[in-house]
């Protein structure tokens, strides 16, 4: 039997973003020498959200780009995934601070493939990662900086994230799964 569950609504992913903008800013010391790339397509969203509360709070929108991890990915053969990549769009992240955004951190393998895609745009000064939801079952040693909502999980729940941008309402639920036998 599956159950669901509703673990961020509207408000709540506004607040989520909004604190996430603060602490980017808190940390950096303002809005300066800073980039946000959004790992597609969630994160790309996320990232834009964030850039305009970092533009609210300091008067200075930072620049924002997209990446597609699709081909950077180790796991696609393994996971069958037959690939359909979406188009990347950095910013200048030479020497910069870039804020790597997702919108579920699980095993760390997206993030890992971020990093090698990233390389291909430049060679930032830090990045630091800022993601919605940290679910754990971490296969590799990845941590978020800046975490939205940390929901402890099953290795078999499903973490659906939706966005008013891509889904026509934002909430984030967990579908509990079973176990497989």
């Amino acid at each position: 039997m599956n159950s669901t569950g509703t673990v961020l609504d509207a408000d709540g992913i506004r607040r989520a973003v909004r604190r996430i903008a603060h602490e980017i800013v808190e940390s950096n010391q303002g809005a300066g020498g800073l980039a946000l790339v959004g790992i597609q397509r969630g994160g790309a969203v996320l990232a834009r959200r964030i850039a305009d509360q970092i533009e609210a709070i300091e008067g200075a929108r930072p620049p924002v780009g997209s990446l597609d991890v699709t081909l950077y990915r180790d796991d696609l053969a393994h996971r069958g995934i037959q690939p359909q990549p979406q188009p990347s769009e950095l910013p200048d992240i030479e020497g910069k601070i870039v804020v790597l955004v997702d919108d579920v951190l699980m095993t760390g393998r997206t993030v890992r493939a971020a990093l090698d895609g990233m390389n291909d745009f430049g060679r930032p000064r830090a990045v630091r990662l800022a993601v919605l939801v940290d679910r754990g079952h971490r296969e590799l040693p990845i941590r978020a900086d800046l975490v939205g909502k940390n929901i402890p999980t099953s290795a078999h729940d499903d973490v659906r994230v939706m966005l008013e941008e891509l889904d026509g309402s934002d909430g984030v639920i967990v579908v509990s799964g079973r176990v497989p036998a």
